[in-house]
C-alpha cells in the first residue's frame, strides 16, 4: 500500500475523532474507558491479539514527554515561578494528561496499524 498525506489524514481524523479505521463511522469506545470489541458498522475487530494495544502505551506515553518536558523547560526559562512550583504543576500533568489521552492513545495506535497492515 502506498503512504501518501492522505493516509496520514485519515489515520489522524479518524484517531482523534475515535471512529474504526475501516468504515470511518463506527465508534470505538461504548464508555470513556470501555472499548468495543469489534466495529458496530463494518464489524472489524479491534484487538487483533492479546496485547495489542501495548504500541498505544507507547503513543501515550510520548505523547506525554512531548508535553511535559519541553513544557517544564519553557516554564523555567521564561517565567520565575519557584523551581518546587513547576516541578509540581508538571509532575501533576505527567499523572493526568495520560488519562485524558488514553482513548486517543488507542484510537491512534488501531488506526495506525490498520493502515499499515489491513488485510490482518
Amino acid at each position: 500500500m502506498k503512504r501518501t498525506l492522505g493516509n496520514l489524514k485519515k489515520i489522524f481524523q479518524c484517531g482523534f475523532g475515535l471512529k474504526c479505521p475501516r468504515c470511518e463511522i463506527g465508534p470505538l469506545f461504548q464508555k470513556r474507558f470501555t472499548m468495543y470489541s469489534h466495529c458496530t458498522q463494518c464489524g472489524l475487530k479491534f484487538e487483533r491479539e492479546q496485547g495489542y494495544f501495548i504500541g498505544a502505551m507507547y503513543i501515550n506515553y510520548g505523547a506525554t514527554v512531548f508535553l511535559v518536558f519541553p513544557g517544564y523547560f519553557i516554564f523555567d526559562i521564561f517565567t520565575s515561578i519557584p523551581f518546587l512550583f513547576n516541578f509540581g504543576v508538571w509532575g501533576l500533568v505527567s499523572a493526568v494528561f495520560p488519562i485524558f489521552f488514553y482513548r486517543y492513545s488507542k484510537s491512534l495506535w488501531l488506526n495506525i496499524d490498520y493502515t499499515l497492515n489491513p488485510s490482518s
